[in-house]
């Protein structure tokens, strides 16, 4: 029995979790800086930034229905985007991630068709994300489920201090002054 459902504030500890798992896999774990103060504020705020699913799987401990205790065993964060050329939002899957000890079981799948049918339901039109070229097997999985590598895009990052930097050359417009 596996259960998806929407994240709430109480699930922080588990995403953030999930989250410096996924970076240590992605040999990336000093990377993982996010905290509890900005997965509340920026998912489950008044105007919520990214959306989470969490797929949980029944404890071995008590497999009983009605006090059945349920793991943690992956999520899916995403948020909607625009395109401009096809007129319509899409989503953006920022991250999956399922545990070790719970792969194989179809959980990635469930996941997937989870955000997939969020998106149809929102009339996007559709659901892009990113995958390091040295992740064979999810490479392998997500061409399984019919995805379409984008190998002619370029996926281009400013972040640091180069940020800033180029926000400084904003272009502020100064008010005319009536004489």
């Amino acid at each position: 029995m596996l259960n998806i459902r929407p994240a709430t504030p109480d699930d922080i500890p588990d995403i953030l979790a999930f989250i410096r798992e996924l970076a240590e896999y992605e040999r990336e774990p000093a990377s993982a800086v996010a905290t509890h103060a900005d997965l509340l504020r920026d998912g489950f705020g008044p105007v919520p930034r990214f959306h989470c699913l969490i797929a949980e799987v029944p404890s071995t401990d008590n497999l009983q229905p009605a006090t059945c205790n349920f793991l943690p065993a992956g999520f899916a964060l995403y948020f909607y985007n625009y395109s401009t050329w096809r007129g319509h939002t899409g989503i953006y899957l920022e991250d999956v991630f399922v545990r070790p000890a719970f792969r194989g079981k179809g959980i990635g799948k469930a996941l997937l068709a989870s955000v997939a049918a969020n998106a149809v339901a929102e009339g996007c039109h559709r659901l892009e994300w990113a995958v390091l070229d040295w992740n064979t097997p999810a490479i392998d999985f997500y061409n399984s489920l019919g995805a379409t590598p984008m190998s002619e895009w370029t996926t281009m990052r400013l972040s640091g201090d180069a940020l800033p930097a180029l926000a400084s050359a904003a272009y502020v417009p100064t008010r005319a002054v009536n004489p």
